[in-house]
């Protein structure tokens, strides 16, 4: 079946195109087309390039970000672009090498990220939270010839200075003092010339895996596989199959409303960014950006001020991690209560399963505030594979039931593995969670041996399946429910323990804000479940209290946490926990962990 024939028979796929299209407005892609043909020329190479600043052009006035107090239009965001592409051009930056970045959300990552896409320079996006030496891990996995640098990483960065390999050229944004031999980039961009210089088109933004139990891995998604001749490169898809699993990922769009989503002033989607943008996830807040729309960056996420800016910037769009909905939900009802939150149409949560009390509790928070509908969306992937499912708000509208799940099988191909039989499991039973999309075909990580590779697979009937370690079951309508990730899984005394059961009953008691559990040893039962507790402001609570609450709620014999600590949680913004450190201070001299 032709691509064309496929799209027929795909209607959400349609539908989400002609949405997406929508956004850019008709008259903008009308002449953002005529002047790119006649400037490029209609070569191949300089049509896309030329597009998409003559789209830029048209939008002139309109505001492309706000940060914090700088409002930045489309005519002045093309003119700093085109300048900083010219710049790192001049610094000898090749079509096609690496610029790495470490920097908080704001304009300069979005000028970087369009520079480099204009020049086809992949962007790894490197994790501020990372310590000295996992810092310059990932750095030389990506082999970068420039970094580009917050002003607050400066003093990490010179710290592992000597270990980066092919670092050549260290960019600092708002910095008071450089260190010798950085650049100002500030500087760069004034002393470059609003010129486009060689190159082609390619999405520059690079992400690495979570690094949740370990150091994290260098993502490469290998295009060519797509395309390849070779079914064994296509991980066993015909070329028919990954198109169909391409139309997919970009029907889900059209169960986040994207064509129905219009500020009435601005006339755009003003979306607002508090997650850090070196996570994958936190890209869907970044597209409507590349639709025209208005890009509102926090640098750093605060729950009050979230609000606040859903207010005053219009914001209609957003992506959350479900830390942050939790801290939302935490603050008091007085304070809450002062925001309009009438704007707002699609809250897309990701990273972590939300809780389905926090979902029902955000969807009234902003029904109370002014919304004219339920606001809360969710979906279910990784930086390794892209969508899998989307829930929608009508989708727990026609039932509740849906709240427990982390949406429908739209986005890719999804099936549910049972690996004592060998065989896909019926609705309602659960097993490991297999998917197959265009990303999970294309992945590599950089450094890793096809041979290598293979292990993060499973083969099935001839094709190889990604499987992430996660468990869950999918119903009878295709919504998928995850229960637990077989990473975290904790044997005690030959029992296998899902640690999401315990945190789900955990968070349910009303002086728990975060929870986290992990395998703690033990002598006679080999691990047992420990629970680090992160209470509310203001609350208190004892271990006695917490066993009893999960008593009552069903849980018993091993299931109960044998250890519960309070203390802070360490979770970072983009709502990833790293159990390892967690784990690390319940066992001593480097005990092997069981499982």
């Amino acid at each position: 079946m032709s691509a064309i024939a496929q799209l027929k028979a795909m209607p959400e796929a349609r539908a989400a195109l002609r949405e997406i299209l929508g956004q850019f407005g008709w008259g903008a892609l009308a002449i953002g087309g005529v002047r790119a043909a006649w400037r490029s020329r209609l070569k191949r190479q300089e049509l896309p390039r030329q597009f998409l600043l003559a789209l830029w052009e048209h939008w002139g006035d309109r505001e492309a970000i706000v940060d914090g107090d700088r409002r930045v239009t489309f005519g002045q965001f093309r003119d700093r672009v085109l300048r900083l592409a010219n710049g790192l051009h001049r610094l000898g930056i090749g079509e096609g090498e690496a610029v790495a970045e470490v920097m908080h959300n704001g304009a300069p990552w979005f000028e970087l990220m369009l520079a480099c896409t204009l020049r086809d320079n992949p962007m790894p996006m490197l994790n501020w939270h990372l310590q000295p030496k996992e810092l310059a891990e990932c750095i030389n996995k990506a082999s970068p010839k420039a970094l580009v640098l917050g002003g607050a990483f400066v003093e990490v960065v010179q710290s592992v200075r000597d270990q980066l390999t092919t670092v050549e050229h260290f960019i600092v944004v708002d910095a008071d003092e450089l260190p010798e031999g950085m650049i100002a980039y500030e500087s760069l961009i004034r002393d470059s010339r609003s010129i486009l210089p060689s190159g082609k088109l390619g999405m520059a933004p690079k992400t690495y895996s979570g690094g949740t139990t370990g150091t994290p891995k260098y993502i490469n998604i290998d295009r060519d596989r797509l395309t390849s001749d070779s079914a064994e490169a296509r991980r066993g898809a015909s070329k028919e199959e990954v198109t169909r699993l391409g139309l997919m990922q970009v029907s889900a769009f059209h169960f986040y409303k994207i064509g129905k989503i219009r500020d009435p002033i601005s006339n755009n989607i003003r979306t607002l960014i508090p997650g850090p943008l070196y996570h994958a996830g936190v890209q869907i807040a970044v597209l409507p950006f590349f639709l025209g729309g208005t890009a509102v960056p926090m640098s750093k996420f605060d729950p009050e001020l979230m609000l606040k800016l859903i207010q005053d910037e219009r914001i209609n769009w957003t992506f959350v991690a479900p830390t942050m909905l939790e801290r939302i939900l935490a603050l008091p009802e007085a304070l809450k209560s002062q925001y309009d939150l009438s704007s707002m149409r699609v809250i897309i949560c990701a990273a972590a399963p939300c809780p389905p009390k926090v979902k029902r509790e955000i969807n009234a928070l902003f029904r109370r505030q002014g919304a004219s509908d339920d606001v809360f969306h969710e979906y279910y992937g990784a930086s390794e594979s892209g969508l899998i499912s989307v829930l929608a708000s009508e989708d727990y509208q026609e039932n509740p039931k849906r709240y427990d799940s982390v949406g429908k099988l739209r986005a890719a191909e999804c099936r549910i593995y049972d690996e004592e039989t060998g065989t896909w499991t019926p609705p309602g039973k659960e097993g490991k969670v297999l998917v197959r999309s265009p990303m999970a075909l294309a992945l590599n990580y950089v450094g890793l041996s096809d041979e290598k590779m293979k292990e993060n697979y499973i083969e099935v009937e001839g094709k190889l399946w990604y499987d992430d370690g996660l468990i869950g079951y999918v119903d009878e309508d295709g919504f998928l429910y995850l229960t637990s990730r077989i990473k975290e899984m904790i044997i005690s005394g030959g029992v296998n323990l899902f640690p999401n059961e315990i945190e789900t009953v955990i968070k349910q008691h009303p002086a728990v804000l975060d929870v986290a559990v992990v395998r703690a040893p033990d002598k006679d039962l080999g691990e047992v479940p420990a629970a680090v507790i992160e209470l509310k402001e203001h609350q208190q609570a004892t271990r006695e209290e917490i066993i009893e609450h999960c008593k009552k709620e069903g849980l018993y014999g091993f299931k109960l946490p044998k250890i519960v600590d309070f203390g802070e949680l360490p979770r970072n913004l983009a709502g990833k926990l790293p159990k390892k450190q967690l784990e690390e201070k319940y066992w001593e001299g480097g005990v092997a962990r069981h499982g």
